[in-house]
Parts: structure tokens; C-alpha cells; sequence
């Protein structure tokens, strides 16, 4: 699980931050948009409603170090879930090459979809 960050707004209401995990059981990345103002709390809500509720709770997560996953609310959900938060080295693909290679790659289309002026609203609509 990594953030894309600093992307381009496009309209009032676009978002401009996107959510890149990896779904193990399904070897596929799943992008969930959101906001560089989203706290810890509405990323939370966002990866169950758009993303856990669809593939389940995986047992381990893998993420890097960025703030709204270090928060003491994310760590709080992790304990009422179960689950365990590994943290990572940023761009350090012997954690977990398959899935680090996945999330470069879908950042690095996310980026170019919308260096040319597009949104990433209509990113997600043809890639989810």
C-alpha cells in the first residue's frame, strides 16, 4: 500500500492523491482516489468501503512509513481488525518486489494519465 501524491487538479471537487495497494490473493493493484486533506479517518473509510468490503481483510499489510498510516487511529483499526501494519523502506523492493513493482507502475500511469490534462476521476473509470 503507497500513496501517488502531487497530482494535478483538475476541477473543483477532483482529487489530487491516490491510494496504490496490491491485492496478494488477486496479484492485481486496486487505485482508491482521494484528498491531500483526507485524515487518517477518511482513508480508513475509503479502504473498506472501496477496497476491503470487495477483496476482504487481508491478515498482513505492508505499507511505508507516511504519516496517516503511522497515526495512532490507523494502528487503533488495525488492532480491532486483527491485522498486522508492517512498515517499509520507500522504493525498497525486497520487502515485497511483485507488489513494489506493481504500485511504481500504476503511480508512474497515474502521473502520465494526468500530465496530459486529464483527471484521475476519469483515470479510475478505465482503470480501477
Amino acid at each position: 500500500m503507497n500513496r501517488v501524491t502531487a497530482l494535478p487538479l483538475g476541477g473543483e471537487r477532483s482529487f489530487n492523491e491516490c491510494l496504490v495497494l496490491v491485492v496478494r490473493n488477486r496479484k492485481a493493484p486496486m487505485s482508491l482516489p482521494f484528498h491531500t486533506y483526507d485524515m487518517a479517518m477518511n482513508t480508513a473509510i475509503i479502504l473498506w468501503s472501496r477496497a476491503i468490503s470487495h477483496t476482504g481483510l487481508s491478515k498482513h499489510i505492508i505499507s511505508d512509513r507516511d504519516p496517516k498510516f503511522t497515526s495512532d487511529l490507523w494502528k487503533n483499526l488495525h488492532s480491532l481488525f486483527g491485522t498486522k501494519l508492517s512498515f517499509s523502506t520507500a522504493y525498497h523492493p525486497q520487502t515485497d518486489e511483485i507488489a513494489e513493482r506493481m504500485i511504481q507502475n500504476q503511480g508512474e500511469m497515474i502521473r502520465r494519465f494526468c500530465a496530459y490534462g486529464l483527471e484521475l476521476k476519469d483515470f479510475l473509470w478505465f482503470y480501477p
